[in-house]
């Protein structure tokens, strides 16, 4: 995640209970009202027969201010815990984590965490820990709060599909949540420092959107800011003069409740497990921890738009596949697999060969999974396009490709199965990151890169540049009502360059040289 909120973030990796990390961990979930929550798996196949073991689970902990002391002062107001859990003996912490699941006093944020939340049970029952996890609460999904904040804004509509948590951060937060190691294998030790950040910023992103949403609420007018105004001197009042204040009901109500959940928490936090009935009379453990009860600010964000995740007994088990269809051989079976593998590696000449009646020069097409790569290709000069439309149809990213006489580039196997792929038209990407997707693709089709060709491609629609470039004044003329040019530049004698297809105007400043001397060092142009 490239942004300021990651700045000043302290992440701290648990393995062992015996260590300084968990023991940090222990104090920090005693004085957070708010923790995001977000698990990470080594990817499997989908219609498996058993759920996947959950390999790290991200804790991001927003301490309370109001009992910051002299030895916590200086520390950052959010901490990111990230817990080892093919390392950590899971009985160990099973207790702790299911106590804060539940505890009424914690504030629990995530992006679709049923799922996650299965996953984990799953996990600590193959450990032994029988009973699993079956809730969360109280919860809030960040959907939720997206749909609230889209919503509350002039001409917009709340969205029919989820939007994934990188386009949420992206319009909340203004900020790119990276997805790029979303399918790294999780269970392989140690991690990279590159999966430790990605794994604290999905956790932290999410108390991020909280503060926004309570910035939102309390610009709007809080609810129930007349709550805190009536004591029980006002509770005296008849039925007559009760009825002829608006909502004064559901105020005196909400008092209430607010005063006995106090009571409550007051008999039931301690240094000692204690058992209460629920509403559902459902009998629950409390945390063994001493925790600090939510402000009020909090409190009525819980009892407005709180929520919770109970797992049912059907959750608990994997679903297979229901779809009916002719059996296939066990030879058939791997004759297939034989026919993917074989695919999944270049063989032969490429569409734009001078044999096969190309110009020689080598053009990709890359898909959605591999956007990111289209802007490397770009900058070290190669021609990379990208999708007509925005969600393609297969069929039509391979005729685009066979029309243009492009390789499509992909990490979709699903292509790979297509009966209609036309030989030596597609090649699937292995690498995650973008350089060494891009040191992949230069290795795989022999392409020759050389510093006179970085940065001589549009890296906005792959255009080519102009001929000779423009001068200042003529850069500025080309740009009015399109672009605007930094008063800065003016004075710096810089030669500009356009694109020939969409106009952008580029010019050899820190940030050109800063991606120049990038691609040479990827490339590795210098040895």
């Amino acid at each position: 995640m490239e942004s300021k909120c990651l700045k000043a973030l302290t992440i701290h990796f648990v393995s062992s209970t015996d260590s300084p990390e968990f023991t940090h961990l222990s104090w920090a979930l005693s004085r957070s009202s708010v923790i995001g929550l977000d698990a990470e798996w080594k990817p499997v196949r989908a219609h498996q027969s058993t759920f996947p073991t959950v390999s790290l689970l991200q804790i991001a902990c927003r301490l309370t201010r109001r009992l910051a002391d002299e030895s916590t002062q200086h520390q950052d107001e959010s901490l990111v815990f990230l817990l080892d859990l093919l390392a950590i003996p899971l009985p160990s912490v099973y207790e702790l984590l299911r106590g804060v699941f539940v505890s009424p006093d914690i504030l629990k944020l995530g992006f679709k965490f049923k799922q996650d939340l299965v996953y984990l049970s799953s996990t600590f029952c193959s450990q032994g820990c029988d009973s699993g996890f079956d809730r969360v609460e109280p919860f809030l999904d960040i959907t939720s709060l997206y749909n609230y904040i889209q919503h509350k804004r002039p001409g917009r509509k709340i969205p029919k599909e989820t939007k994934s948590l990188a386009t949420i951060c992206e319009e909340v937060l203004g900020v790119s949540l990276s997805k790029e190691l979303q399918c790294s294998d999780w269970s392989l030790r140690p991690l990279t420092e590159e999966q430790k950040t990605y794994a604290a910023a999905d956790a932290h992103c999410l108390l991020e959107i909280l503060t926004v949403f309570q910035v939102k609420v309390i610009k709007e007018g809080n609810p129930f800011h007349n709550v805190s105004k009536l004591r029980f001197s006002n509770l005296n009042l008849g039925l007559k003069e009760i009825f002829e204040e608006p909502d004064s009901c559901n105020r005196i109500l909400r008092t209430k409740f607010c005063e006995a959940l106090e009571i409550v928490r007051a008999t039931t936090t301690s240094e000692f497990c204690q058992r209460i009935p629920t509403v559902e009379g459902v009998v629950s453990r409390m945390s063994c921890r001493n925790t600090i009860p939510m402000d009020n600010s909090l409190l009525q964000i819980v009892w407005k738009y709180g929520d919770k995740i109970l797992l049912k007994e059907s959750d608990r088990k994997p679903k297979t596949s229901k779809k009916k269809g002719k059996r296939q051989s066990s030879m058939g079976l791997i004759n297939k697999e034989r026919r993917l593998e074989n695919m999944d590696d270049w063989q032969g000449p490429t569409p734009w060969d001078l044999s096969l009646g190309g110009d020689g020069c080598p053009k990709f097409l890359c898909d959605v999974m591999v956007e990111g790569l289209a802007k490397h290709l770009r900058c070290v000069g190669i021609d990379a396009a990208v999708p007509y439309s925005k969600k393609p149809e297969a069929r039509d990213l391979i005729d685009q490709a066979q029309k243009e006489k492009r390789v499509l580039l992909t990490r979709d196997a699903k292509l790979l199965r297509h009966e209609y792929l036309i030989k030596n038209q597609i090649y699937r990407v292995k690498s995650l990151l973008k350089n060494e997707q891009l040191l992949e693709v230069i290795e795989t089709f022999q392409l020759k890169i050389c510093e006179d060709q970085l940065m001589s491609r549009c890296t906005k629609c792959n255009g080519r540049f102009i001929q000779k470039p423009l001068s200042t004044e003529e850069a500025i003329e080309a740009a009015k009502g399109f672009q605007v040019i930094p008063n800065c530049l003016f004075d710096k004698n810089l030669e500009f360059w356009q694109c020939m297809d969409c106009n952008q105007l580029y010019w050899e400043g820190t940030q050109y040289h800063n991606a120049v001397q990038k691609f040479i060092d990827v490339c590795k142009l210098n040895e």
